[in-house]
């Protein structure tokens, strides 16, 4: 990053950043990788025993030319979609940038998806490659949901048995050392509208819908890096979200790419003594997570270690609950900021980090609208603002909003309609909120009921129609529960075809259901059994209607933000 331009007027800066990031020659793999010191870090990758092996821009280069001329004698050229089934690795790291320097389109996949769901996902985005890791590549095999002969072929990281089971899979080994032979030395320059990813987000009704990100985005990315999370040079960074998701893969390696920051990405799962560990050990200055992660933190009996550098924490993925912060101050020694963003956009509304934006943190409220958008609330039925205070759809006004890159979902002219009124001048966040007198917005619930567990966005109609597959189910529905941990559960109404078989071993037999056939970390946590599911007249399911059933049956005292 550039010193001198940080000391822009912030405006300027947004004007900037969409002028470098929409340039008709951008190449993704040039502003990612190749314009920044080879002798940089780019990530120190640290391993389940806390072993760290530190990533050049210098080696990413490298060796994302090697694999991306591997990719190529598979095939894959400009605009083609290769997916990603993996966790975070370094080879996941250069896989990423040899799509990119091709430039093709990757397509993230959540490593706890099911195998129907990564079916759907690699169908709906006619993707030519998978590269996951040997431990997901049984999901990829012919059976119910994957067709016999799929138009995929499969690169399998770290393991030779994995490939060899299947006749089309070779290992990420193999490739790269091919492509080693005759690196791809010119990295493709697409300009800023060419798209370079395809990612899925789920709502409350239907399939999931593909959100295509055009290059250009990335400046929308670079400025939230910037002013919300507050990086600097001298920061050690690390995002701690999936890249699976949205925020883990805009945020957690792409907008860290944009700036050149020294990052940090962890290869196992999410234990708090291990987070600590290696806030300390890598001596993080700037870190970013779910509110659960937090909130584990907070709930563990573990205490914060000596030698904590932290001098900016950020949360993102749900409503920040005021607790976290009584704890954070004295624990971690810093205030955590809360952020608001979606897939379609990336982060729109936060507590900001940078200098030249901070304000005092409000209690609840998610912050300010950042430089290059224009939020407002309008009322709900009519597309005019509100009074300050009033409760309405929070939105953003496109004719003010530089940073704005989303038009609409891939093939689906009906749910993009949905997002946007005024004849086009405003995006619907499809959120209410509020906001006060000092501009600071603060979250009231979602107009639709798409569930945000841990920091993962689930829509329910996946869930729901997962479980009412099963062979002893009528009909069900699901909805969120509060949860100390992780924000929000799921839970599961059920009416069964055979209601004597109600009872604990069929509550267990549909989380497996659900586990097995969607992902693991959506599974209902309770399952109720009902005679029959609250509607409407046309048939269509009440889920407030049990919400508010749920809210009232004693078991838990109140329904909490994003939940009415």
């Amino acid at each position: 990053m550039d010193i001198k331009t940080t000391l822009l007027d912030p405006r300027l800066r947004v004007t900037e950043l969409v002028s470098q990031y929409s340039d008709p020659s951008a190449s993704v793999a040039w502003l990612l990788c190749d314009r920044h010191n080879p002798q940089s870090v780019a990530y120190e990758v640290v391993d389940a025993t806390l072993e760290a092996k530190r990533l050049t821009y210098g080696e990413l280069k490298r060796q994302s030319e090697a694999f991306a001329a591997g990719l190529a004698s598979l095939g894959i050229g400009k605009g083609d979609r290769v997916a990603t089934l993996a966790g975070k690795s370094q080879e996941f790291l250069i896989a990423l940038m040899a799509i990119w320097r091709l430039g093709a389109v990757h397509v993230p996949l959540f490593t706890a998806f099911a195998q129907a769901a990564i079916a759907l996902r690699l169908a709906g985005s006619h993707a030519k490659v998978v590269i996951c890791d040997s431990a997901q590549a049984a999901k990829l095999a012919p059976g119910e949901d994957t067709p016999e002969n799929p138009s995929w072929r499969v690169v399998v990281i770290g393991g030779e048995q994995a490939a060899s089971a299947d006749p089309l899979a070779v290992t990420f080994e193999s490739v790269l050392k091919g492509g080693a032979q005759q690196p791809v030395s010119a990295a493709a320059s697409l300009g800023g509208d060419a798209p370079f990813i395809h990612i899925f987000t789920s709502g409350t009704t239907g399939r999931p819908k593909a959100v295509v990100v055009p290059i250009r985005a990335l400046a929308t990315f670079h400025s939230y890096v910037e002013f919300g999370i507050g990086v600097r040079d001298d920061d050690v960074y690390w995002c701690a979200a999936d890249p699976g998701w949205g925020y883990g893969l805009y945020f957690g390696v792409i907008g860290s790419l944009c700036t050149g920051v020294h990052s940090v990405l962890l290869k196992a799962g999410f234990e708090p003594l291990t987070t600590y560990r290696v806030l300390v050990d890598r001596k993080v200055t700037n870190f970013a997570a779910a509110p659960t992660v937090y909130r584990s933190l907070l709930c563990s009996e573990i205490e914060p270690p000596p030698g904590l550098a932290l001098r900016c924490a950020s949360s993102a993925g749900e409503p920040l609950t005021p607790d976290v912060n009584e704890w954070a101050v004295g624990a971690l020694g810093v205030e955590v900021f809360d952020h608001y963003g979606q897939t379609e956009a990336g982060m729109l509304i936060n507590n900001h980090h940078d200098p030249r934006l901070a304000r005092p943190v409000k209690a609840g409220s998610m912050g300010v609208a950042m430089p290059g958008w224009k939020a407002v609330v309008l009322d709900r039925d009519n597309d005019v603002e509100v009074g300050v205070g009033e409760v309405g759809r929070v939105a953003f006004e496109l004719t003010e909003s530089p940073l704005a890159w989303f038009k609409g979902y891939e093939d689906d002219s009906a749910k993009s309609a949905e997002r946007f009124a005024g004849d086009g001048r405003w995006y619907l966040s499809g959120d209410l909120g509020r906001v006060d007198e000092d501009g600071y917005f603060f979250f009231s619930s979602r107009e639709d009921d798409v569930i945000i567990m841990a920091g993962y966005r689930i829509g329910p109609f996946e869930v729901e129609s997962v479980i009412a597959a099963h062979p002893d189910v009528a009909e069900c529905a699901v909805i969120a529960v509060p949860d100390k941990v992780r924000g929000e559960v799921i839970e599961a109404y059920v009416v069964l075809r055979r209601p004597e078989k109600a009872g604990p071993e069929m509550e267990h037999d549909i989380q497996q259901w659900v586990k097995t056939r969607y992902a693991a970390h959506a599974y209902p946590r309770q399952v109720h059994f009902s005679a029959e599911l609250p509607k409407t007249p046309s048939g269509k399911i009440q889920r407030f209607v049990l919400r508010e059933q749920r809210k009232k049956d004693g078991s838990i005292a109140s329904i909490g933000a994003g939940t009415n």
